[in-house]
């Protein structure tokens, strides 16, 4: 932090080597793995032929209609909604690394331990782009005691965490609905052509439906809905241990505690290679 005084000099090291974003970031994984994955598909069907004999309408109602239609059986309205906002985070999301949260918060408790914990409030304006952190330091300020400080944090972090569950349970849902809608819809097609053989000129759109709805299907189930099913998955987690870090951190604060215990219990929930050294 940089209103923070006196940090070990391994601690200003590392805070020059890697700093809190300012903001959210462009998870350039996320976005060149599926626009190349589009390109690709895209380029096939050009080199292939007539781009626009892949476009067919009712096809497309056929599966994005009935997979949002579907979905919403399985969850709320408000959740199937909700879960399209969240797609954005599996591209645009805050990166902090679990050494880095440690470090945050391990300066906190060093210059509360000098300076009283009123003094970091003073760091309050460095911890508005972390709003689980800034909310945290902001209960011990209008002196909250520690045990409710700790409650409330367990709370929302676990809140947190099941809002993300749930919102990529709806795209691991629309994920298996989808290719089922284009095996409907191919069913429909197959009744549809068959139903009308003696008029040649109906079993073209007829076919188009059969194929391209299976086409559709397979194209959002397993290039869009579970691969971001999966990265939000994995966010989640990530940022599951961002919050606990920082709840462990600011109960520890809380209670006065001496922040070179808190650094021993905090190592005790890093990955080994992540582990931090405040102190030495």
């Amino acid at each position: 932090m940089a209103n923070v005084a006196a940090n070990p000099p391994r601690a200003r090291r590392s805070a020059k080597k890697r700093k809190a974003p300012a903001g959210p970031t462009l998870d350039f994984a996320t976005l060149v793995g599926a626009i190349g994955a589009f390109v690709v598909i895209g380029a096939a069907m050009t080199l292939g032929g007539s781009p626009g004999s892949f476009i067919d309408i009712p096809a497309m109602l056929i599966v994005l209609g009935g997979t949002f239609l579907v979905s919403s059986v399985s969850f709320s309205i408000t959740e199937v909604v909700q879960a399209q906002r969240v797609m954005l985070q599996a591209v645009l999301y805050q990166v902090v690394e679990p050494d880095d949260a440690a470090r945050q918060v391990l300066t906190l408790a060093d210059h509360a331990r000098k300076n009283g914990i009123l003094a970091i409030q003073n760091t309050l304006k460095d911890l508005k782009t972390m709003p689980f952190l800034y909310r945290a330091a902001s209960m011990v300020i209008d002196g909250m005691p520690p045990e409710q400080v700790e409650s409330i944090l367990m709370r929302e972090a676990d809140a947190i965490r099941q809002r993300h569950i749930r919102s990529a349970g709806v795209l691991r849902r629309a994920g298996e609905v989808a290719p089922a809608m284009g095996l409907i819809g191919t069913l429909v097609g197959l009744v549809q052509m068959l139903g009308n053989l003696e008029d040649p000129s109906t079993i073209g759109p007829s076919m188009a439906i059969a194929l391209l709805t299976t086409f559709y299907g397979a194209v959002l189930a397993n290039m869009l809905f579970l691969p971001l099913a999966n990265k939000l998955d994995r966010n989640s987690e990530a940022e599951s241990m961002i919050n606990q870090i920082y709840a462990i951190g600011i109960a520890s604060i809380s209670r006065q505690e001496n922040p070179r215990r808190l650094e021993v219990e905090l190592n005790t929930i890093l990955p080994p290679a992540r582990r931090v050294e405040y102190f030495d």
